[in-house]
C-alpha cells in the first residue's frame, strides 16, 4: 500500500506556470509506476500524465503534451508535474494515483489505479 499526498496547487493566470508535487512515506514508492490524473467539474476523470518505476518513459494525454512534464525522484519519494502554458481548460482537481504494486506499462483508466492522493485544486483563470 502506498500513501499520496499532492500539494503545489493554486490560482494562476493563463498562460503562466505550476508545479504540483507528490510525496510518499513508504520505502516501496520506487516499486509503483505514477501518473497524474484531473477531475473538472461535472466532468469525469481524466489521465494527464505518466511515468514509469525507474522514471525513464513518461508518457502524456494529447492535451497537454508539449506544456506540461512529469518526472519523479526515487530518493526523495516525490513525483512532480511541471504545468506551463497553462489555459483555463486546464482548472480541475489534480490526482496523483498509483496502480498495484509492480503493475507496469501505459495505463490511462481511472480503473487502473489502486491508490489516490487527496487531490489539489489548479484554478486558470482568463
Amino acid at each position: 500500500q502506498v500513501h499520496l499526498v499532492e500539494s503545489g496547487g493554486g490560482l494562476v493566470q493563463a498562460g503562466g506556470s505550476l508545479r504540483l508535487s507528490c510525496a510518499a512515506s513508504e520505502r516501496t514508492f520506487s516499486t509503483y509506476t505514477l501518473a497524474w490524473f484531473r477531475q473538472a467539474p461535472g466532468k469525469e476523470r481524466e489521465f494527464v500524465a505518466g511515468i514509469t518505476r525507474s522514471g525513464d518513459n513518461t508518457y502524456y494525454a494529447d492535451s497537454v503534451k508539449d506544456r506540461f512534464a512529469i518526472s519523479r525522484d526515487n530518493a526523495k519519494n516525490t513525483m512532480n508535474l511541471q504545468m506551463n502554458s497553462l489555459k483555463p481548460d486546464d482548472t480541475a482537481v489534480y490526482y496523483c494515483a498509483a496502480p498495484p504494486r509492480h503493475f507496469g506499462g501505459r495505463m490511462t483508466r481511472p480503473h487502473e489505479y489502486s491508490y489516490w492522493g487527496q487531490g489539489t485544486q489548479v484554478t486558470v483563470s482568463s
